[in-house]
This record gives C-alpha cells, structure tokens and sequence, in this order.
C-alpha cells in the first residue's frame, strides 16, 4: 500500500503505515481512528477490542504499528504482548494508556513494546508517534519518564544517578543514546553521524550491555531522565 505526494512538482510514491487499534472502548478507537485519517501515509486496517482480538490481528492482518490498550476484559494487553512474543511476526507495538508511568507500562515495555503514550495526547503527536514506531525508534511521553525510570531500573536512578551513569559511557555512545532518546532508528542516527547501519546496532548493543537496559525503549527512557535531551 503506498500514497503519492508531490514536492516540487515531482510526485513521490511513500509506504501506508498499516496501524492496528485494540481498545474496548469504542469511542477511544473511534478518536485515534480518525485523528490517524487525517495522514495521508498512515492507514487504520483494523481493530479489536481486547488482547484476543490483538492476536487475531496479528495472525491475519499485515500490520506496522499496533496501538494496544492495557486494561481490557478477556484478556488484557500484558497476556497479549506476552502471547505476541511467540509469533514470528510482530509489529511494533505501542502501549495507550490513560493512566500516569505505573507497574502495568513497565512490564509492558519489557514485555516488547516499542513505547508509550497517553491517550490525551495531541493529534500531531499521536500521528507523529506512528512513524516513528513504524520507522523502528522508540516512542515515549515525555511527561511519564520521570514516573516510569523507578520502575524499569534495576537499581532506582535519581536524574543524578541517570546522569552519572550516561557519563560512564564514550561521547560517541552518549551521541547514539541522545539519539535513541530522541526516537530515532538506526538508520536515521547512522546517517546523521555518518556511521553504516552495523556500527549503530554494535553501539546501541554496547549501550544496552553497560547501562543494563532490557531494551531500546529503557535505554530512551534513561536518556530522557539523564538530561541528554535537555
């Protein structure tokens, strides 16, 4: 699936996000529904109304994005991202909550998830936010970091504490982290320091291995909280 957009008189062919929504609310699937309309390159092709249906979704819908809803009936979005693991493949998933950083996101994230929003979010952002889940960055609310680091750290960080242990790292890996921080993939932070696409995933894995982040998601959330985004 792809839409056209002409710059300059040249009309360029981009790749449809295909996002998938699982809420069982159906006013909540209704907003996002048609907040996302509005992007010529994104595209809701489907909808559920509990982790079951996520599954469902998954098996039988080519998707990028799967906007996931944590606290359903039936079954919930813990048990689906933890029945998701086991598929061959998974888009990136994308934890809405209206609730403030708690136990339940955590988990979440562990579990795989590529972020976390709340559902209040402005429009822009929520559109913004699909692409770059779908690009491969991580997608964070900046205004649930500070809540969430208690719960993802191992050992709990203060902002002091974040920044000392960013500090331990090489400027080149504070560079990659700032970028991780900031949403990008690896090929978008490869080509802003001009580095192939293995020497990003080798520093972003040296990351991961000296700040004992689970995943890129925490490791964005630590940057976030050490300041490198200030």
């Amino acid at each position: 699936m792809t839409t056209q957009t002409e710059i300059d008189g040249t009309v360029i062919e981009r790749a449809v996000i295909r996002v998938g929504i699982v809420d069982d609310e159906p006013m909540a699937r209704a907003f996002v529904s048609k907040i996302l309309g509005a992007a010529a390159d994104v595209a809701v092709v489907a909808e559920g109304a509990d982790g079951a249906d996520a599954l469902e979704l998954v098996r039988t819908t080519e998707l990028d994005v799967l906007l996931l809803d944590l606290r359903m009936p039936r079954m919930d979005g813990l048990d689906a991202l933890r029945e998701l693991r086991r598929q061959p493949r998974v888009p990136a998933v994308v934890v809405l909550t209206t609730f403030h950083a708690d136990q339940a996101v955590a988990t979440a994230l562990r579990l795989g998830a590529k972020g976390f929003l709340l559902k209040h979010i402005e429009p822009a952002e929520l559109i913004r936010a699909v692409r770059v889940a779908a690009n491969g960055g991580a997608v964070l609310d900046p205004t649930l970091t500070n809540d969430l680091m208690g719960h993802l750290a191992s050992h709990h960080l203060d902002r002091i504490g974040a920044a000392a242990e960013v500090t331990r790292l090489s400027a080149r890996l504070r560079d990659v982290l700032r970028l991780v921080g900031m949403g990008r993939s690896n090929g978008e932070i490869a080509e802003e320091l001009r580095l192939s696409d293995s020497t990003v995933r080798g520093y972003v894995s040296e990351i991961l291995a000296a700040t004992g982040c689970a995943n890129r998601v925490t490791a964005a959330v630590l940057a976030q909280r050490a300041g490198l985004l200030d």
